[in-house]
């Protein structure tokens, strides 16, 4: 199946299918609060209307980059997420890339969110259901994030049925400048555990399906089954 690369910048046309990547931590971190019980996550374009989402929703959620800040309930951090009970919930997200990244290609006809942790689903996922070239929206550092490029040219690999090791990707990732500023605390709303959390393979074994619902740009969980062995031959 044909891809190709793209940062959010060089969107020029609404692709058939679009992927869009945020390792650090946008993706990662949409995938815990799933893992946590959350039912759906609201792509909010500001953060006042994030908060704005949230206050005419009740029990709805509010989640954003940086520091915590009056009015969210939690920061884009998988380490600070994963001991949340958010079952049931709806969950706004508003960040600065990987948000970004999906509303601009939200009138795509199929559109998933991913980062390491539902890679190998996306791809099977990928497989099973689309049609047509993939655009990989890599959302990081204008698009040249190596996180989030090394994530998309695995997902490509798998995607086309080859057998990808993750090592190389996953070093490519942990020697990125956003794991560098990570891990130096150079980003507000960090957990030490962040850098690791979001470089687990496949932590998750569902795919992440952006669609329109009511106006809205929403992410949903989609089940995604492991592909059968190949058959054995009866010789």
């Amino acid at each position: 199946m044909d891809h190709h690369f793209v940062g959010i910048p060089g969107l020029t046309d609404v692709p058939r299918v679009a992927v869009v990547i945020d390792v650090m931590r946008a993706f990662t971190v949409a995938a815990w609060a799933f893992s946590r019980g959350v039912e759906r996550i609201v792509l909010a374009s500001t953060e006042s209307e994030a908060l704005a989402l949230k206050e005419s929703r009740p029990g709805w959620l509010a989640l954003k980059d940086g520091a915590p800040a009056a009015g969210f309930d939690a920061v884009n951090s998988p380490g600070l997420l994963r001991s949340c009970d958010f079952a049931g919930r709806t969950l706004v997200q508003k960040t600065t890339a990987g948000t970004v990244g999906a509303l601009a290609v939200a009138n795509a006809p199929l559109v998933l969110c991913a980062s390491f942790v539902v890679a190998g689903p996306t791809a099977r996922f990928l497989r099973n259901k689309a049609s047509g070239p993939v655009t990989f929206v890599v959302t990081g550092d204008g698009g040249k994030a190596d996180e989030d490029l090394a994530c998309a040219e695995y997902i490509g690999q798998c995607m086309a049925g080859d057998e990808a090791e993750a090592a190389p990707y996953l070093h490519r990732a942990r020697t990125s400048r956003a794991a560098a500023d990570l891990a130096g605390g150079l980003r507000s709303g960090y957990h030490p555990d962040d850098v690791d959390l979001c470089l687990e393979i496949d932590r998750f074994s569902f795919a992440m399906v952006a669609r329109q619902e009511e106006s809205l740009t929403v992410l949903r969980p989609v089940a995604v089954p492991d592909l059968p062995p190949p058959a054995r031959g009866s010789g």
